[in-house]
């Protein structure tokens, strides 16, 4: 055992093991601290933008959410009519002295919907977002699905006496969403388009039916195609690959927002409003700021005693 200013101690592995963990809690509480507060620094200066008029890549943008002309999803646990959802479904399981909640379903929806303000609409892929809704519902029962999926495990989990507890959240249709994440837009000729790429596609496409490609082009008829003629399977490329560019140029913008591409940066979904929403990263930060030090202490005066007992 060791022996620090009086009090008995731990043995020297069990220090080391604790020492380890006392690390690992500090580094957790610095990463969530300084994350949570860049989170809220992004929040707060980053101006709202207009989808018509929104710079290519990071925006801030409000508006009224709807599925998009799609019908609206269902919670699998509560089955709400929404948007976007998310649910975790725990089990309370007993162990000799120790009880614990252990999760043995979740999931979270991954269907874009709509973001419309008074300038247009925007897309919204939730896929990789960090979601901070309002709405959100637990509770407790007896079957591992309450929405009655499966009667007979409901039936048997009742017999059995098992505890369940619930977590829903979810986005409503009609809600003021805030969204902060990476913004691209998609046709009306914003697209550089590479003609010469698109005719080699073209050319290699009228390969694979070369019989086809023989009828339309062997003006001699000698089974082959020479060079002129290649020339002239060439040209019809070009112009169907022109042909398409100017198809696709015509296509309506399509806006949408996702998660950046660059690592670091945040990709937001929330219908709490801006100053809420900011204010909730704060006082995460100062909690894990709180835990930080707190760690930091520890692993400092556990380290010293484990020097000490060397």
């Amino acid at each position: 055992m060791i022996d620090v200013h009086g009090v008995m101690l731990l043995s020297y592995p069990h220090y080391a093991m604790a020492v380890g963990l006392a690390g690992l809690f500090t580094l957790i509480t610095l990463y969530n601290w300084l994350t949570r507060l860049r989170r809220a620094r992004w929040i707060e200066d980053t101006p709202t933008s207009r989808i018509r008029s929104a710079a290519q890549g990071l925006v801030e943008l409000q508006g009224q959410v709807d599925a998009g002309g799609y019908a609206p999803l269902l919670s699998p646990l509560s089955e709400i009519s929404c948007l976007w959802y998310r649910f975790q479904v725990e089990e309370y399981r007993r162990s000799g002295k120790n009880s614990n909640w252990r999760t043995v379903e979740r999931g979270v929806s991954e269907r874009p919907f709509l973001l419309r303000d008074a300038t247009g609409s925007c897309w919204i892929n939730p896929l990789g977002a960090e979601v901070h809704p309002r709405q959100r519902k637990r509770w407790e029962g007896s079957q591992r699905w309450p929405a009655g999926r499966s009667v007979r495990t409901g039936i048997m989990s009742s017999l059995l006496g098992r505890r369940y507890r619930y977590t829903e959240e979810w986005l409503q249709e009609g809600e003021t969403l805030y969204a902060l994440g990476w913004f691209q837009s998609r046709g009306g000729g914003r697209e550089a388009i590479d003609e010469q790429a698109i005719a080699r596609q073209i050319i290699s496409q009228w390969k694979a039916d070369y019989p086809d490609l023989l009828s339309r082009f062997d003006r001699n008829g000698d089974g082959r195609l020479d060079e002129r003629e290649w020339e002239q399977v060439r040209q019809a490329a070009g112009e169907e690959a022109r042909r398409q560019a100017r198809v696709a140029g015509q296509a309506p913008v399509v806006h949408a927002l996702g998660k950046p591409p660059h690592r670091g940066l945040p990709f937001l979904l929330s219908d709490h409003h801006e100053e809420h929403l900011s204010r909730r990263m704060r006082r995460a930060s100062l909690l894990s700021l709180g835990g930080f030090l707190l760690c930091a202490t520890a692993s400092g005066w556990l380290l010293l005693a484990l020097v000490q007992a060397g």
